[in-house]
């Protein structure tokens, strides 16, 4: 009953239930199209959710906080598609790992090139996984009704880039600095939750 006495109850379960089938889509999809897809409707979920009780200036300013943050690592990821495409010519995972791995064992690119276009791969998933320096968006996301901050946000958001690193580990395992680089970060982020906590 916690959201029986609120005017916009339908409203939130329309945009919970749209919030988990976005999730189910992103987990399910078998190509960086349909992830890039669903990755940006979980984006677009957590801005009407974070900003539901839009009228208080907090939580409007919250949401639009969110929003923009999550847009930067957005748009690192899809020119890290892009980058993955043109190296490989395909966005099915299963083709996309073969093809990259005979193009890296054979020299065929320019490991720089891969590099950064792995680099911005993993600048979507530092975004939406509140990693150091993206993180700035995930204290303020708290404005929202407290199921969407406990449910969504702590458990299940931040999870999607966790689930993006894993799903593309093949194609990071193959480069050892974007492995340093994610080590790195995750030790920044460890650090800088457990000092400000």
């Amino acid at each position: 009953n916690y959201m029986s006495h609120d005017q916009g109850y339908l409203r939130f379960f329309a945009y919970m239930s749209f919030f988990n089938t976005s999730m189910l889509g992103l987990v399910t999809s078998s190509n960086l199209i349909q992830i890039y897809f669903f990755w940006e409707l979980v984006g677009m979920c957590s801005y009407l959710l974070i900003g539901f009780w839009f009228i208080r200036p907090i939580a409007a300013n919250a949401c639009q906080k969110a929003f923009v943050t999550n847009r930067v690592g957005d748009f690192g990821l899809l020119l890290g598609i892009l980058g993955f495409y043109w190296i490989t010519g395909s966005l099915e995972f299963r083709d996309l790992f073969e093809i990259f791995n005979n193009v890296v064992d054979n020299n065929e690119v320019d490991f720089l090139f891969v590099t950064l276009c792995a680099c911005l791969l993993f600048a979507g998933a530092v975004a939406k996984s509140a990693q150091f320096p993206l993180h700035v968006w995930l204290p303020d996301a708290m404005e929202g009704p407290t199921p969407i901050s406990a449910l969504i946000h702590a458990a299940t958001m931040v999870a999607a880039g966790i689930f993006l690193v894993a799903r593309l580990l093949p194609l990071f395992i193959v480069i050892p600095f974007i492995t340093n680089l994610i080590a790195f970060i995750g030790i920044i982020t460890l650090l800088l939750g457990a000092t400000l906590a």
